[in-house]
């Protein structure tokens, strides 16, 4: 089977625009750079995956190093929140990113993104350097460079490439400390077009109320933490918990990225699946080794190929100032192959939170500890994930390339998360099929999200199931009206069984838990 020749990813965003999984926002108006609309089967994908997650957080969560299940409740809190927030948090002061403008392209770029190599060739027996040559980060860095490289030599008069080409590799934010350094950009032809980093901060602000002026300004929340530790001492007061309990949250977030990219895998609005665990000081360290396994486990239970995932231990120099471990759970991106990039993390935030909004409210934030007849503030570790990166990874390792079937593309989407996860027809729309079809299907959508499908020709539904990862097709054919059974078709053998119109529910029910 030969792979098309385009990217994984150009594929996957074509196939989730045709399908109607993804598509750009206002559309028809342009679109808007960094936001997206998750249409018909995205949004049954994307409420699957949380309502998976919300599951197994909070409804029925996971059993602590005693063997007890842990104690961890919900919370929907406001996307605005007083703005003492965001300065008590850190948002307003610190929460910004280096960004450098290309006066030659008009592109803006995220500092930290950029990467430069210094690129050497030789003419005439000379060894010249053509200066630092960027390329944004991601995959085939050191290939898009090479191939520049070659583009600028020709318009130089030629020469070769020599094999020192990629002699450094280093952050852009370091070379533009050095005036010497001629930085040619991702998508420049001339050197030295790059502007000085400078800060620029991520979250969008609002007004509220009558006065837009600096006294009614707001901001959208960049994360949804925040809210969870405005009401933690509600949630002590009112639901009987105490630690270790923890508190989950699935919501939007907005961050004015300055390049958003990669599909939704980085844009300005997202949605977040967090939880932060409250627990006492002194087991701090055990909770965040014990989040970061149950969350590796986690991602292999929705279908994650486990040599996909890498824990990414951040070193202790770069940690944020709060932090007294954080672990980045990656994943291997199409974008990122063979390396791996963010999808998750666990940080240990200790009780800096919590001491923070305690001292900007002038509220008591202590837990009274009756039994061990102490008080302390707690400390929080916090698995925090995107939703919506949760998507992508679903229709990243779930995309197939089979050109022996009628949709050489295809989705291997897990049954239980998969956005429909029966199809059902009659083979021809006469002769009494698609009356037991349609019974079927009123029967069997109580339960499952199925789709009803009676036009063109069977292969093409099940062409057009196989592409919306709709793991079962039940077909109703001249047999069903002679000895009441149907064709059940597998969508990742291709197979089909003839199933007992009477045993169909049982069938599917034992099927829908692999």
């Amino acid at each position: 089977m030969s792979k098309p020749e385009t990217s994984l990813m150009s594929r996957l965003v074509s196939l989730a625009k045709r399908r109607g999984f993804v598509y750009p926002a206002s559309e028809i108006y342009g679109g808007l750079n960094g936001f997206w609309d998750f249409g018909p089967l995205g949004v049954l994908l994307k409420n699957n995956l949380r309502d998976r997650w919300w599951h197994d957080m909070v409804e029925c969560p996971p059993l602590g190093p005693d063997g007890k299940p842990l104690s961890i409740v919900g919370l929907d809190s406001s996307i605005i929140q007083h703005p003492r927030t965001w300065e008590a948090s850190g948002h307003v002061g610190g929460f910004a990113d280096l960004m450098v403008d290309c006066r030659e392209t008009q592109s803006r770029y995220r500092a930290d993104h950029i990467q430069c190599i210094e690129v050497f060739y030789e003419k005439a027996g000379e060894t010249k350097s053509l200066g630092l040559l960027s390329a944004m980060e991601g995959d085939e860095f050191e290939a898009a460079l090479a191939k520049k490289a070659k583009r600028l030599i020709q318009k130089a008069g030629g020469g070769e490439l020599m094999p020192v080409d990629l002699k450094a590799a280093v952050l852009f934010t370091n070379m533009a400390k050095d005036q010497q350094v001629l930085v040619i950009g991702p998508d420049a032809e001339t050197a030295g077009t790059l502007t000085e980093p400078r800060m620029f901060n991520l979250m969008f602000s609002s007004h509220a109320g009558v006065f837009q002026d600096e006294d009614s300004k707001v901001y959208l929340r960049p994360e949804t933490a925040q809210g969870i530790f405005l009401q933690y001492k509600n949630i002590i007061d009112t639901s009987r918990v105490k630690p270790p309990f923890g508190v989950a949250q699935v919501g939007k977030s907005f961050r004015n990225e300055v390049t958003p990219r990669n599909f939704i895998f980085r844009s300005r609005e997202f949605e977040q699946m967090e939880m932060e665990f409250f627990c006492a000081p002194e087991d701090g360290m055990m909770w965040y080794e014990f989040w970061v396994a149950e969350r590796m486990r986690w991602w292999e239970s929705v279908g994650c190929r486990k040599e996909n995932l890498y824990r990414h231990i951040i070193p202790e120099d770069e940690l944020s100032h709060y932090s007294k471990g954080t672990s980045d759970i990656e994943y291997r991106w199409p974008f990122t192959t063979p390396n791996f990039g963010e999808l998750e993390g666990v940080a240990y935030r200790t009780d800096y939170d919590l001491k923070q909004h305690s001292e900007f409210s002038k509220q008591t934030l202590d837990y009274i500890d009756q039994e061990g007849g102490r008080r302390y503030v707690p400390h929080v570790v916090e698995p925090a994930s995107g939703l919506t990166r949760g998507v992508l990874l679903l229709l990243a390792e779930g995309y197939q390339y089979d050109e022996s079937r009628a949709s050489p593309e295809w989705l291997k989407i897990k049954p239980s998360l998969a956005p429909i996860k029966i199809g059902i027809f009659p083979l021809v729309n006469k002769d009494g099929m698609p009356e037991v079809a349609e019974k079927l299907y009123m029967d069997l959508r109580r339960t499952y999200t199925c789709q009803y499908d009676a036009k063109q020709s069977i292969g093409k539904r099940y062409a057009r199931m196989d592409e919306a990862g709709t793991p079962f097709c039940i077909t109703v054919d001249g047999d069903t009206l002679k000895d009441q059974t149907v064709t059940i078709r597998n969508r990742d053998t291709a197979t089909q069984e003839r199933v007992s119109l009477d045993k169909v529910r049982a069938y599917i029910a034992e099927k829908m838990v692999e």
